[in-house]
């Protein structure tokens, strides 16, 4: 079996660097995957990225070259380059990381994808309750159009671009890319219709390529070492490094960048450090709170998208959230369901409904008064809400609440014959 160490790739300045300062950024190879790209034509740079095969890092795990060759093509004249920043996944933190301590890093990936697509200006949309990435941000994009690397002429060329920092008020479902356009449009944060796709009909109607802060993070280092350096990390299928929060009863919860592929046992035991206390691992929510819970025979699952597509998980965010013997599955649950209830815009009846009937039927779960049938009303609503919902947060609600009943449904039939658990008493407490 292939040895796994951490593998700095992304987070090889962060700590390195003042993130405050150009300067810095510059004296460790800044701004030259610009210089290379600007020296290709845009198909060229586009074509650089299918190769690398470098896919999405937002969840849904998308071939961002592919993206960026459909935007390039269009007819329309005005095209734009979205970032979405907006981190709202429970128990993922790794964007912030990014643009805290690496800013000018998103700066120019997104820049190299303007001049690859053929786009004059572009949005960083970040999360409002991040004021220290923002504010970083912006310091680093009026650094970077004072040394001519935004702006009119970028590095005395024909290419003009420019970045402007909107932040969001704290929606969670504006973290969905066209919920995230209507948001930047001035609107209300609801998701769209699709099709049309972002591609197509993006920010003001235009062609726009959407992409998540970590994709983008990697597209100098692309653009500097080449594609086929990029594959030479990761698996075949998912190549490259990925960012990976580590949350939970761990002895050292933190983020760690390791090639796609490193199995789950690795983060926990080895960059996590285990449990406290010499505990036993109870279970493992995979890829945020819409991610999968898996069991603890499941831990040698290699972290990347196919692997865990094949056992019914997914990568998602990449978020490692473990829990031991002393929690409670339901408790757990719960306050997933509680998250997604509360942050359910209300476009769709199927979410906006479907959100606080499962609540409720878990609540029923949770303090014992349920009957058997229970649990099956769980399963028809998720499948109801996963063919019926508008868009992925309702959508994705399946996957918790069905691979919780899967893997640990003992729990949940000992709650309903024996009642509240100490755990879900003290929870039901606190939330009285």
């Amino acid at each position: 079996m292939k040895a796994f160490a951490e593998k700095k790739v992304l987070l090889s300045n962060v700590g390195a660097i003042d993130p405050e300062r150009i300067e810095d950024y510059l004296d460790r190879g800044g701004y030259e995957g610009l210089r290379a790209a600007l020296k290709r034509s845009p198909a060229e740079v586009v074509g650089e990225i299918k190769e690398s095969r470098l896919r999405g890092r937002g969840g849904a795990g998308f071939p961002t070259g592919l993206k960026w060759e459909l935007v390039l093509k269009s007819r329309a004249k005005t095209r734009y380059v979205v970032c979405n920043a907006d981190e709202g996944e429970p128990g993922t933190f790794k964007d912030r990381v990014l643009m805290e301590g690496d800013p000018h890093r998103l700066i120019e990936g997104m820049t190299i994808c303007g001049y690859a697509v053929g786009a004059k200006r572009g949005f960083i949309y970040v999360r409002g309750e991040y004021a220290l990435s923002i504010r970083r941000l912006e310091r680093a994009i009026s650094q970077a159009r004072q040394r001519g690397l935004l702006g009119r002429k970028i590095l005395g060329s024909d290419f003009s671009f420019d970045l402007e920092v909107r932040a969001g008020a704290g929606a969670y479902v504006c973290g969905e890319e066209t919920a995230l356009l209507e948001s930047l449009e001035g609107k209300r944060g609801w998701p769209r219709i699709r099709p049309p796709f972002p591609v197509d009909y993006g920010f003001r109607g235009k062609p726009t390529v959407v992409n998540n802060v970590e994709t983008l993070a990697n597209v100098p280092e692309i653009m500097c070492r080449g594609a086929a350096w990029y594959r030479t990390l990761g698996t075949g299928d998912s190549p490259g490094t990925k960012l990976y929060p580590l949350s939970g009863a761990l002895n050292r919860p933190r983020l760690v960048e390791a090639e796609m592929g490193v199995p789950l046992r690795t983060l926990i035991y080895d960059f996590g450090g285990g449990l406290p206390g010499g505990r036993e691992l109870k279970g493992v929510l995979v890829g945020g709170a819409a991610g999968a819970f898996l069991a603890p025979e499941e831990l040698d699952v290699p972290m990347d998208f196919k692997s865990l597509w094949e056992i019914g998980a997914g990568l998602g965010s990449g978020a490692v959230l473990v829990f031991d013997e002393t929690a409670c599955v339901i408790d757990v649950l719960w306050s997933v369901l509680s998250f997604f209830a509360h942050e359910a815009c209300g476009q769709c009846t199927p979410c906006r409904v479907g959100t606080v009937i499962l609540l409720s039927l878990l609540e029923k779960v949770q303090n014992g008064s349920g009957d058997p049938a229970v649990l099956e009303k769980m399963l028809k609503v998720t499948h109801l809400m996963k063919v019926a919902s508008l868009c992925p947060l309702g959508q994705s609600v399946r996957l918790p609440v069905e691979t919780a009943l899967e893997k640990f449904r003992r729990e949940f039939e000992s709650h309903l014959k024996e009642g509240p658990c100490p755990q879900c008493k003290a929870t039901t407490e606190v939330h009285a």
